[in-house]
């Protein structure tokens, strides 16, 4: 009966927002997600300060992203300061799970910037779109080449980076015309260790990757196209620095189809209907490791089965958009630990047991114009959320802690938020609040002795975990000339039944060597506060300024330093352009992490600042356009660690590179 009106609820609501009288306004709303540029385009090789660089390095360029480091491979984003439990990423609208139980394979490792155009960064509940979340949401969006007049391209990349000896290889091929695109691309990157400052080499710091991404569209009418896509990823000997494992594989295979419709004098604008389907395998690796008291297999797989429907419309002064979406996810892991005796048995243990998520939900959004210079944005979002144990073996473990759990939990999310925006001459301005819940993640349930090397405990989940429930308050103010542009952010989170792994002194720890078990329990409420300033001075058409400074604090109900919060984080850079050249000074940095958790395994880390310089040149090679790019990193060779470097491994050393892209 809850599902039948859950199902009329939706169709109402869908009813109510398009069964109107057409009557489009001039006013655009205003968009207050963040975009960053990704795709390594011949128009913008000349303003990215490295071109071939990673997406990590490409999302560190937002205000409200930082990144958790745990090697030079496949860092995870923070949010808002909080990590992927709390926050969403999906590429193209699709949602994927990483297959690791240390998080080694965050979302954003099985993309390139090669087949990315741009990153959409949402702050909070404005990033529900695609599901629930608490610190918000990246959508990761690839390159489309669209219809045209008959056209092929072809693009040609490579770099070096001295560093860490990597070599960078790829290519891409694009055919448009008025019925069909293609777009195919490849990516190779080869890594040995990397070397810190002062020459100290940071061993299983080594990588490979490989990426495919093949995108194609067919218009089926004026107004109609379908459109197939294919990522397929696979990274080998990948080390980890700051973790006892390394993995030898990982590798995803990511599907989609589309069909997309603009209808023709509707109030409907678009309507965009995709299924899709990954699967990803993980395998942590610790052969290579000298001194391993007993050797270890922790293999991961996840499979992900997917569908979105979402419908713009206008009517008036109101721009609407409704998205349906659901996922079907299955999480299993396991973990077999060979004793150095081989007279003694093997030991076996599911770290997830087989957990499959079944999420069905709805958000909708209105963005009415108030005037020319204001408008009001309302968002609301609710979700069903299931999860269930297939495996009987990992139930019957997890029962060992839970003797009266159940193989199945339901769960229902909701989110709301508003926000104001006002926009005249010179100056804006805008403010909201937002009210959004999020189920514990598979591992935060259902996680059997997963060890965090950072706290040195096991951790056991917990099924009984109530839904976190996130209070939250943003505003903003901004002023904007000819030559100036000026922004202050702030954003504020009061988390209700936030949760964290507490000691259990009753329970032995699994792993050698452990400092206890922890299971995970839920804080009365935590508090997360993060203001932002940027600034951009253009001195003439050829030399502009840029400055960001960041600054978070994080607190639970007891006033005691939540983990990995950043403290005063600061970069500013110097760009020249002109006609084929140029060249950029980049000075960044953090002040010192003085506002550590001890509880979580944190300590004190130093402040630290880095000089980066580069030149780029482009020119024109008989047909084909080369872009060149060059310069060095770390210039000063500073040895260095921060708040987001697990363990406090310390970060690459001086480093010179070089790019090159060639457009055929």
């Amino acid at each position: 009966m809850k599902k039948k009106h859950f199902t009329l609820l939706l169709l109402l609501l869908t009813s109510f927002l398009l069964a109107q009288e057409t009557k489009k306004d001039s006013l655009q709303p205003i968009q207050m997600q963040e975009v960053i540029v990704i795709g390594n385009k011949a128009q913008l090789a000349s303003k990215q300060s490295k071109t071939l660089t990673s997406i990590d390095d490409y999302l560190q360029k937002s205000t409200k992203v930082d990144m958790l480091k745990r090697g030079a491979y496949a860092w995870e984003p923070l949010i808002n300061s909080m990590p992927t439990e709390r926050t969403l990423i999906t590429i193209d609208g699709m949602r994927i799970f990483g297959a690791c139980t240390d998080k080694m394979d965050p979302i954003t490792s099985y993309v390139e910037v090669s087949n990315l155009s741009e990153a959409t960064i949402s702050s909070g509940q404005e990033g529900a779109c695609y599901g629930s979340t608490i610190g918000g949401s990246i959508d990761l969006k690839r390159t489309r080449t669209n219809f045209k007049t008959q056209k092929w391209n072809a693009n040609f990349i490579t770099g070096f980076e001295t560093n860490n000896q990597q070599k960078i290889l790829g290519s891409a091929i694009n055919y448009a015309d008025s019925l069909v695109y293609v777009d195919v691309d490849f990516m190779y990157r080869d890594a040995e260790n990397y070397k810190a400052g002062n020459n100290k080499e940071v061993l299983f710091s080594q990588f490979k990757k490989r990426n495919f991404s093949a995108t194609s569209g067919f218009k089926l009418g004026k107004n109609k196209l379908v459109e197939g896509s294919l990522i397929y990823d696979k990274a080998t000997d990948v080390g980890y620095p700051a973790l006892p494992m390394d993995v030898s594989i990982a590798e995803a295979t990511i599907a989609s189809l589309k069909y997309e419709y603009a209808p023709l004098e509707s109030i409907i604008t678009h309507w965009e209907t995709k299924a899709y389907f990954n699967t990803i395998m993980h395998k942590m690796d610790d052969t290579k490791r000298p001194l391993v008291p007993v050797h270890m297999d922790m293999p991961g797989w996840s499979k992900t089965y997917g569908y979105y429907s979402k419908i713009t419309a206008i009517r008036g002064s109101h721009h609407f958009l409704v998205n349906l979406n659901s996922f079907y996810n299955k999480s299993l892991a396991e973990m077999t630990m060979y004793p150095a005796n081989p007279d003694e048995n093997l030991m076996f243990m599911l770290t997830w047991p087989d957990v499959r998520t079944f999420y069905n939900g709805v958000f909708l959004e209105d963005q009415y114009s108030l005037n020319c210079h204001s408008s009001l944005k309302f968002t609301a979002a609710m979700g069903s959320h299931t999860n269930k144990i297939e495996s009987e073996f990992g139930l019957n473990s997890l029962q060992i802690f839970y003797p009266n759990m159940k193989a199945q939990k339901k769960r229902f999310l909701k989110s709301i938020s508003s926000n104001y925006n006002h926009a005249k001459h010179s100056v804006s301005y805008g403010f909201g609040a937002a009210y959004g819940e999020r189920a514990p993640s598979v591992t935060e349930a259902y996680g059997f002795y997963l060890f965090n090397s950072f706290e040195n405990f096991d951790n056991i989940g917990n099924p009984n975990l109530k839904n976190e429930k996130s209070f939250e308050g943003n505003a903003y103010l901004g002023f904007k000339k000819e030559k100036v542009n000026i922004k202050i952010a702030a954003s504020y989170f009061h988390i209700a039944d936030y949760i964290v792994g507490k000691p259990d002194a009753s329970l032995v720890p699994m792993t050698i060597g452990a400092n206890g078990v922890k299971i995970y329990t839920a804080l009365d409420y935590a508090t997360i506060f993060n203001v932002s300033f940027t600034a951009e001075y253009q001195f003439s058409k050829l030399l502009k300024w840029n400055i960001q400074c960041v600054y978070s604090q994080g607190k639970d109900h007891q006033n005691i330093n939540l983990p990995f919060i950043s403290p005063l984080r600061y970069a500013t850079s110097l760009l020249y352009i002109k006609e084929k050249i140029s060249a950029e000074i980049i000075l960044q940095g953090n002040a010192k992490q003085t506002h550590f958790s001890s509880i979580y395994g944190e300590d004190e880390t130093p402040d630290y600042a880095i000089i980066n310089m580069n030149l780029g040149y482009k020119f024109n090679l008989n047909k084909s356009k080369v872009h060149t790019k060059c310069g060095v990193e770390n210039m000063l060779d500073t040895y260095y660690s921060t708040y987001s470097d697990w363990n406090n491994f310390p970060r690459p050393g001086r480093n010179f590179f070089v790019n090159v892209s060639v457009d055929f």
